[in-house]
C-alpha cells in the first residue's frame, strides 16, 4: 500500500514517514504542496496525508484537484489548523478524516489502516476474475 505524506515540518514528517513503513506501507513524502499534487498525478496512491499549511499550494487545495479526478482515494487531514470551522473545511472539500496537532501516532496509524481497509472493500471485487461453468467475468476490463 503506497501513502502520499505532504507535510511540510520535516520532524513530523520523518516520524510519521517512519511508522508508517515500520507498519509496512511504502510511503512518499514532500513538504511542498505544488509538489504533493504532482506526485499525485503521476502515480498511484491508496491513501493521502495532507497538512493544510503548505508551501506553494495548501493542503485544501490540493485535496480539491485530487476529487476532481479522484473521488476514491481516502484522504486524512494531519494538521494544526483546529477550529471547528478549519474541520468543515477540510471534509467539505472532500476528506475523509481530520485529525489536529498535535496528535496521537497510535491513533493516526490506526486511522490510516482503518479508511485503507475500507476503501478496499468498496473498491469493488477481490479478484480479477470470476468462473462458473463454461462463464468467466473478468472485473478489470
Amino acid at each position: 500500500m503506497r501513502i502520499l505524506l505532504v507535510e511540510d515540518e520535516e520532524s513530523i514528517r520523518s516520524v510519521v514517514k517512519l511508522n508508517l513503513e515500520m507498519d509496512g506501507f511504502e510511503v512518499v513524502d514532500t513538504g511542498n504542496g505544488r509538489e504533493g499534487i504532482k506526485f499525485f498525478h503521476e502515480q498511484h496512491f491508496d491513501l493521502l496525508i495532507l497538512d493544510v499549511m503548505l508551501p506553494e499550494m495548501d493542503g485544501f487545495q490540493i485535496c480539491e484537484q485530487v476529487r476532481l479526478t479522484n473521488t476514491e482515494v481516502p484522504v486524512i487531514f494531519l494538521t494544526a489548523k483546529d477550529t471547528p470551522a478549519d474541520r468543515v473545511q477540510g471534509l467539505k472539500k472532500g476528506a475523509d478524516d481530520y485529525l489536529t496537532k498535535p496528535f496521537n501516532l497510535e491513533e493516526l496509524l490506526l486511522r490510516v489502516k482503518n479508511l485503507i481497509k475500507r476503501s478496499q472493500k468498496n473498491g469493488g471485487p477481490d479478484h480479477e476474475s470470476y468462473q462458473f461453468g463454461e462463464n468467466e467475468v473478468n472485473f478489470l476490463t
